[in-house]
C-alpha cells in the first residue's frame, strides 16, 4: 500500500520534530512512505472561522496533491477530522472527493491498519494521555466517557508497547483542554481556565509528560504550564512511538 504522508502546517511550522519523528516511524515498519512536496494547508483554519469559501481551494489542491495514495497519514486529529467529515460537503458537486475515506490519524492507522503489537526503544518515563476532542469524537481513537460502552483507548494500547512507560489517564479523561482553535481567540478567559483545570489534572496524576494525539492541545496546555512555572513536559504521542528508532 502507498502512504501519503500529510504534516499540517502548524506542525511543519511549529513542531517540525513531530513530522520528522512520524516518517521515521511509518519509514521503520517498512511501510510505502512519501511526502509529497508543496503541501498547504488542509483549510480548516479558515472554515472554522466561518469563511468555508476560502477553504474550498485549498480542500481541491489537497485531493489533487493526494489522490494516488492508498491511505494519507496525519499527525493531527483535528486536521484529520476536517478533511474526513467536511471535505465531502466542500466539494460537492465541485471536485471529486477522495481522501475523505483514504485519510486516517497516525495512531489510527497504526492501530487499526497497520496493527502494531511490538515497537522497538524504551521510554522509561511516567506520561499523562491527554485525549483531544476530535480523536475522541470523531476519529474513535479512544471510548467517550459520556457513553455506555466498553472502553477502549488505541493511543494507550500503542504508548504501553515502549518498555518502561507507565501511561496514567487524569480525572475527567475526555474533556476539552479549552483550545478549541478559534475558541481560543473569541473566548480566551474561558479557554484559559479550562487549560488551568486540565493542566492541574494531570499534574495530579504525577505524571513527568503530558502527551496526545493533537499538537494544538499539546501547545495550548504547554502555554498554561509555562505561565504558571510549571515543570511538566509535553509531548506528541508519535515522538513517544518513534523514540530509539
Amino acid at each position: 500500500m502507498k502512504i501519503g504522508l500529510f504534516i499540517p502546517c502548524y506542525v511543519d511550522a511549529v513542531y517540525p520534530e513531530v513530522g520528522v519523528a512520524t516518517y521515521k516511524l511509518l519509514k521503520s515498519l517498512g511501510l510505502d512512505v512519501d511526502y509529497p512536496l508543496n503541501q498547504t494547508c488542509c483549510g480548516q483554519p479558515m472554515a472554522n472561522a466561518g469563511f468555508e469559501k476560502q477553504a474550498i481551494p485549498l480542500a481541491e489542491k489537497f485531493e489533487d496533491k493526494f489522490k494516488g495514495f492508498d491511505y494519507v497519514v496525519a499527525p493531527s486529529v483535528s486536521c484529520t477530522s476536517f478533511v474526513k467529515i467536511n471535505y465531502p460537503r466542500l466539494l460537492q458537486g465541485k471536485h471529486e472527493c477522495t481522501t475523505s475515506d483514504k485519510i486516517m490519524d497516525v495512531v489510527e492507522f497504526l492501530h487499526d491498519v497497520v496493527k502494531v503489537n511490538k515497537l522497538p526503544g524504551k521510554f522509561p518515563h511516567k506520561v499523562s494521555l491527554h485525549n483531544s476532542c476530535h480523536g475522541v469524537r470523531e476519529l474513535g481513537l479512544s471510548s467517550p466517557s459520556e457513553q455506555h460502552e466498553k472502553k477502549f483507548n488505541k493511543i494507550k494500547d500503542l504508548l504501553e508497547l515502549k518498555e518502561g512507560i507507565e501511561v496514567v489517564e487524569p480525572e475527567r479523561p475526555d474533556e476539552c483542554c479549552g483550545f478549541g482553535g478559534m475558541f481560543s481567540v473569541e473566548e480566551t478567559a474561558v479557554c484559559e481556565q479550562m487549560g488551568k483545570d486540565k493542566v492541574r489534572r494531570h499534574m495530579e496524576t504525577g505524571a513527568e509528560y503530558i502527551t496526545g494525539p493533537d499538537c494544538s492541545c499539546l501547545m495550548h496546555m504547554a502555554g498554561v504550564a509555562k505561565k504558571q512555572g510549571q515543570s511538566i513536559k509535553f509531548k506528541h504521542a508519535v515522538e513517544i512511538l518513534a523514540a530509539g528508532i
